[in-house]
């Protein structure tokens, strides 16, 4: 079974995600993570450098493609492991959430790791979420849902998060900013998928998301 969840950053669907996983008891995946893990594997090596808050590409689009290929991507309990290591405590930083939509705006990036995520998922149940689970990567699924939230809340979320050194209207337009390039991107766009429950998120608490959600699934 995939339980399929879009939606942009902010929007509660990493948390509802899991939530809904344990409630079920089957994985969770988060698709941004490979993204994220890939992003941080190219500012560690100096592919990619952060100026004025902005990344900056330092070797030609071929190279990163490359390098991202040889990288090891495996997701072990929820957790995604780069070459041996675990990293999923290191992939909310600025630098990553400044640099990650573009990685994922590589194309061939994209197939990468979309293959790989199918890879992992062919002999189990899970709750997966990202930009476009519903609409490219299990557009088959038995479930789909997208999430959504006022600009506003997006960005209040975040910044409760605590993982960010930054403003909350800086947070803000750096969500405005990554939601419009996202929802442009030539390939794996964000946008909703016409089969795809939408849920407004923006008033709702965390529990009463996973009741509607719960409440469309049958297991």
């Amino acid at each position: 079974m995939v339980i399929a969840i879009d939606g942009p950053a902010g929007s509660g669907k990493s948390t509802i995600a899991h939530l809904i996983a344990e409630k079920l008891s089957i994985t969770f995946l988060n698709s941004g993570s490979f993204y994220r893990a890939i992003t941080l594997a190219l500012l560690r090596a100096g592919f990619i450098e952060i100026c004025d808050g902005s990344p900056v590409f330092r070797r030609p689009q071929h190279d990163i493609i490359e390098f991202a290929r040889k990288q090891r991507l495996e997701y072990v309990q929820s957790h995604l492991i780069l070459n041996g290591e675990d990293v999923e405590g290191l992939l909310h930083c600025d630098e990553i959430d400044a640099s990650s939509s573009q990685v994922s705006s590589i194309i061939p990036i994209r197939h990468l790791v979309n293959d790989r995520i199918r890879e992992i998922t062919k002999t189990l149940s899970i709750v997966c979420e990202g930009r476009d689970m519903t609409t490219v990567v299990f557009p088959d699924a038995e479930y789909k849902f997208y999430l959504d939230a006022s600009i506003d809340v997006q960005a209040e979320r975040r910044y409760r998060q605590g993982v960010s050194g930054l403003s909350l209207e800086e947070i803000k337009e750096g969500i405005r900013k990554r939601d419009e390039r996202d929802r442009n991107k030539a390939e794996g766009a964000l946008k909703i998928a016409a089969d795809a429950v939408y849920i407004d998120t923006s008033d709702l608490t965390i529990e009463q998301v996973c009741e509607i959600i719960i409440s469309k699934i049958h297991v």
